[in-house]
């Protein structure tokens, strides 16, 4: 006697055995291929905001034309440049996209909040030497970091470079060099090291800061 044309049973649960296998290798490999996309953009985005933000520090910190910004009427001293490990305040060009352009006093800080520390920066325009009052608040250049700090260095007696330090104690004068360097939760960001290029005209040597 003849079998009946079909599948067994055998036969059936084999199949669909097979088809949810590779169905799970193919939702499998989907999964993958997302989470390496995800992963790419990630760091795509990450790569650009360090781009972006080394970029604007370069830029501003290495074209700072050295201008005073306040004066002592006691002393007569003058202020071009202030800067701590977590502080920096100097005078530059502001860029044509954020305002009217013109010499303004840039202030750059690190605060605190509740993804990290976000490295600030502030604006307020230059007249007659003096820093007038802000009118607007500080804007994050950078968010969402585990560290920001700033260094500086100058020229020993002899004219070579001396050790970086976290403090300018010259606020007459310009630094050598300005080291900013930032960490985020994915590591440290390549260090910023910029140099300003009128320095020499106002750069007074280590042993003689204050």
């Amino acid at each position: 006697m003849r079998r009946a044309a079909g599948f067994t049973l055998l036969e059936v649960l084999l199949a669909t055995t097979l088809l949810a296998a590779a169905l799970a290798l193919a939702f499998a490999t989907l999964r993958a291929a997302g989470a390496s996309v995800e992963r790419g953009e990630a760091q795509a985005a990450r790569n650009e905001r360090m781009r972006a933000v080394s970029s604007f520090l370069r830029q501003r910190i290495g074209g700072a034309p050295g201008l005073v910004f306040g004066l002592d009427a006691a002393s007569g001293a003058s202020t071009r440049f202030e800067g701590d490990a977590r502080s920096m305040r100097f005078v530059a060009d502001l860029p044509d996209y954020l305002g009217r352009g013109g010499p303004y006093l840039h202030e750059l800080s690190v605060a605190g909040g509740d993804d990290g520390l976000a490295l600030d920066v502030g604006f307020r325009m230059l007249q007659a030497g003096q820093a007038m009052p802000a009118t607007r608040p500080p804007e994050a250049l950078a968010a969402g970091l585990r560290t920001v700090r700033f260094s500086y260095r100058s020229v020993d007696a002899q004219g070579v470079p001396a050790a970086r330090t976290d403090r300018w104690d010259a606020p007459q004068a310009m630094p050598l060099q300005v080291r900013v360097q930032v960490a985020d939760a994915r590591g440290a960001w390549p260090d910023m090291v910029v140099a300003l290029p009128v320095a020499g005209a106002y750069v007074v040597p280590a042993g003689a800061l204050p």
